[in-house]
Parts: C-alpha cells; sequence; structure tokens
C-alpha cells in the first residue's frame, strides 16, 4: 500500500505524515490488496480535515472526519475505514458462501435483516444546466438530483455538502 498525502491550506509535517502513514497502515492487516491512498489534509479556521481514498478492486473505500486535532481526525478516519473494509469483507464472504446450501441459507437470513432495495422510482429526464437542476433539487426538498446534463448529454447528479454548498457528479467512461 503506497500513501500519498497532501496539504491543503498546511504545511504537511514529517510528523504527521508518519503518523498518518502508521495509522493507515494497520488497514493492510486486514485486506492486502489495498491499492495507493489518497489523503488529503484541511485546515480551515479551527477546524482540521481529513479526507481518505481507497481503491479496491473496482470499489472505493472513502472516509472524512473533521475535529480540532488532526491527530483526533485520522483517528477517527481510520476506525470508520475498518468498518467499511469488515462490510466489504462480509459482502465477499456471503458471496463466496452462496455456492453451498448452508451457506445459501445463512446469507439469505443475514439479507433478510439487512439493508435491501424498499422503493423503486422512475422518472423522464429533461436536459437542463446545473443551476437549473440545483433550482429543481431545492424546491423538492431533496439532498440530490439526478438530471441530463444540457452541455455534456450526459447523467449527473448535484447533490448539498455538509459545508452547505453543491456537488457536481458526473461520470467518466
Amino acid at each position: 500500500m503506497k500513501v500519498q498525502v497532501r496539504g491543503r491550506n498546511m504545511e504537511v509535517t514529517g510528523a504527521l505524515k508518519d503518523y498518518v502513514e502508521k495509522r493507515l497502515g494497520k488497514l493492510d492487516k486486514y485486506l492486502d490488496n489495498l491499492g495507493d491512498v489518497q489523503v488529503t489534509l484541511t485546515v480551515e479556521k479551527d477546524s482540521h480535515r481529513i479526507e481518505v481514498t481507497i481503491p479496491i478492486n473496482g470499489m472505493i473505500l472513502r472516509g472524512e472526519e473533521t475535529t480540532g486535532d488532526m491527530y483526533a481526525s485520522t483517528d477517527m478516519v481510520v476506525e470508520k475505514l475498518e468498518k467499511q473494509i469488515e462490510r466489504y469483507k462480509g459482502r465477499l464472504i456471503k458471496r463466496a458462501g452462496k455456492g453451498n446450501s448452508e451457506g445459501r441459507q445463512a446469507a439469505q437470513a443475514e439479507e433478510d435483516f439487512g439493508p435491501r432495495v424498499v422503493r423503486t422510482k422512475r422518472f423522464a429526464i429533461k436536459p437542463m444546466d446545473i443551476d437549473e437542476a440545483v433550482l429543481q433539487m431545492n424546491l423538492l426538498g431533496h439532498s440530490f438530483f439526478v438530471f441530463s446534463n444540457a452541455e455534456t448529454e450526459q447523467v449527473n447528479v448535484v447533490y448539498k455538502r455538509k459545508d452547505g454548498n453543491y456537488g457536481l457528479i458526473e461520470p467518466t467512461f
């Protein structure tokens, strides 16, 4: 696992970089095929935020934490990522166990109590610009909105961020 640490609005000290690498190195014991880990450390006023992105076999694990201390933020994001890895490994075990009938029954029993799709919505997507999509999202009172981007002619998603701003998700092929 290769860890790339970058700082925004701050200089990353050697001690801080070593601490982040050491704490994230702990994740190697859970999975041995972790890709290049991207870490961004940000300081804004009194908040210290760490964002970690880890690619695993075509999936992406992502964790973000904000506290008043970068070391505490690092500890909290590692805990969050450990939980995500445990869930990821659980799914892999469920898939592998579906081959035999006992494994299939256990997986079915476990799925009955786990999250599942309970509703499907279908709607026409009309082309619109990003500002119109944000306006539509706010009018509906949703935290995200799927639309066809009039400029790129692709399906995009706008969403409301924790900081009050908006984000845009665009597909890449």
